[in-house]
């Protein structure tokens, strides 16, 4: 028997080691797919911090950007071309590539009405899928979840943040993913043998809580097996950078290629809150993440999953149009998102860059809704029910 003390103390260590979000509801197990199966898979990156768009996707024929930029806008002939009037950062090469073999979509001027330049509550805003009015305490990868079908998924692995902690927008109304750094340690944690313990507890549990902890541990301990068994699976000989974002897609990549059952991969980078030195902050950040994305492409290529895997970017608002007076730029409105894969239907160029002329008190004016790209993603991508997730019907994008 295990005293009410250890069971409290090994609760407690159970929700820090594990990162199983506190009360929200666990799944319920269902059988496993066939062996082999494969399956659509989104990756999403999280720029966090509000990246600048503008030295993202530089229009390198307008003046005003480098009258608003003398400083920290990105020369002409620096900027890998795009087209006579745009240009990619200088250091995001992998991704210039990609972009001329037709395997990346940029949409351009992305955001939502009555933006909020707070970084908390716009990312929020973005990781619930809701409007600027409303607060929603569900992700639209967690409502994606809840609506999955049944026996879409039988090990709890459906949606994977490769994180510590799990964010909003994959938290569910019922059900939730789970939040891996490491695999290794999140199997060895599970592995304990007091967690094994009350994990094959059958007895009457004295509360409900006691019941939900019970419960809780004993899918993750099957999750953990799970995830680590097919980890290795695949053995990977393609070299990633050893940064923390390159660390972050080797994980995805192993557990792809070995075909886990896990549709949704979450991560984040940054952060791009470059208030200060913009340059010398988004050059080191966009090396990092152009490198670890050429490697995790070059593993797909190889193992024949490209064409399954769509990469999404986004970040929680763009930068003003104007730099300040630290060689930086403050928080903004409407950004770019960046879809790479090789299904991609419209590649290229998705819609024109934002009006330096008419802005919105200094800052760009969106032109597309993100939760109109959602949708797209949802229905044609992962073949959910965008309105019953969004709460509305969007109009869709083409680009897949």
């Amino acid at each position: 028997m295990i005293s009410r003390r250890k069971f409290i103390q090994l609760g407690s260590i159970a929700s820090a080691s594990l990162m199983i979000p506190s009360f929200l509801k666990g799944f319920e197990f269902r059988p496993p797919l066939i062996s082999g199966s494969r399956k659509k898979v989104l990756i999403v990156i999280q720029l966090s911090g509000g990246n600048d768009g503008l030295n993202t996707i530089i229009p390198v024929r307008n003046d005003i950007y480098y009258k608003s930029r003398p400083q920290i806008g990105i020369k002409r002939d620096d900027a890998l071309s795009l087209n006579d009037d745009t240009g990619l950062n200088p250091k995001l090469k992998g991704i210039k590539q990609l972009y001329d073999d037709g395997k990346v979509a940029i949409i351009n001027a992305v955001g939502y009405p009555q933006p909020n330049r707070s970084h908390f509550r716009s990312m929020d805003i973005w990781q619930s899928g809701s409007t600027a009015r409303d607060v929603v305490t569900s992700g639209w990868i967690g409502r994606y979840l809840d609506n999955a079908p049944d026996g879409s998924n039988g090990h709890n692995s459906l949606a994977i943040e490769v994180d510590d902690s799990l964010s909003l927008a994959l938290k569910g109304e019922e059900k939730s993913a789970i939040a891996v750094r490491d695999i290794n340690q999140f199997h060895n944690a599970a592995a304990n043998s007091y967690f094994k313990k009350i994990a094959s507890h059958n007895d009457e549990h004295e509360t409900r809580l006691a019941g939900y902890l019970y419960k809780t541990l004993r899918e993750t301990t099957s999750a953990a097996d799970y995830i680590f068994d097919q980890s290795k699976i695949y053995n990977t000989s393609q070299s990633y950078p050893t940064t923390p974002i390159g660390k972050r897609m080797k994980t995805i990549g192993s557990l792809i290629i070995s075909n886990t059952e896990t549709q949704v991969y979450y991560v984040s980078h940054g952060s791009f809150d470059t208030h200060v030195d913009q340059k010398n902050r988004q050059d080191k950040l966009f090396e990092n993440i152009d490198e670890a994305l050429t490697a995790l492409i070059a593993d797909l290529k190889q193992n024949n999953r490209f064409e399954d895997v769509l990469i999404m970017t986004f970040s929680e608002f763009g930068r003003r149009v104007a730099q300040n007076a630290s060689n930086g730029t403050d928080h903004g409105t409407a950004g770019s998102m960046f879809f790479i894969g090789g299904s991609l239907k419209k590649p290229g160029l998705y819609n024109n860059l934002p009006s330096l002329e008419d802005l919105d008190e200094g800052d760009l004016k969106y032109d597309i809704d993100f939760k109109q790209v959602y949708a797209t993603v949802l229905d044609n991508w992962l073949e959910a029910d965008s309105k019953l997730i969004l709460d509305r019907k969007y109009q869709q994008l083409g680009f897949i």
